[in-house]
């Protein structure tokens, strides 16, 4: 698998162990950045990693930053990006298998360089089950990602909070 990988300075740290790890598994590692921990904009590289995904240059991306927050928001403002923040190995494998994610987003003050290879392994090795409810929801998020969706009314606000 393709696979690429960026992060901030707060991801620095991880990175090296991260790409050794990824490529002793078999998978071909784009390494984006950044290349030191001297501060930079989290989202400068949300961007490299989104654009390679969106544009299938890569087959999966990864993000790290200290929290794996700010990589994930600002990886999916990117269409057709599905970048799920994940802390455990539930949701690194069912984001891939119910969500069809496509970017990993991990923190560094989150969880430990050992945790975040082994969520990496999970989520790149998990598919997307296709399973007709989640090809169902998945079509309602690639939906609202197409469209800006109108305001909603004061009666549609409150009948989505009893919902």
């Amino acid at each position: 698998m393709r696979i690429a990988l960026g992060c901030d300075h707060r991801g620095f740290p991880y990175k090296a162990g991260m790409i050794r790890a990824l490529r002793e598994d078999g998978h071909e590692v784009v390494d984006l950045g950044t290349f030191s921990t001297d501060p930079v904009d989290y989202p400068d590289y949300a961007r490299l990693v989104g654009v390679a995904v969106r544009d299938r240059l890569v087959d999966a991306g990864i993000l790290i930053c200290g929290s794996g927050a700010g990589v994930s928001i600002a990886a999916n403002k990117i269409r057709r990006v599905r970048a799920a923040l994940c802390h455990d190995p539930f949701t690194a494998r069912q984001s891939r298998e119910d969500d069809d994610a496509n970017v990993l987003c991990l923190g560094t003050s989150v969880v430990s360089l050992e945790s975040a290879v082994a969520l990496a392994r999970t989520f790149l090795g998990a598919r997307f089950s296709g399973e007709e409810r989640h090809a169902r929801r998945l079509a309602k998020v690639l939906e609202l990602e197409a469209t800006d969706p109108p305001p909603l009314d004061a009666s549609s606000a409150t009948g989505a909070r009893g919902a």
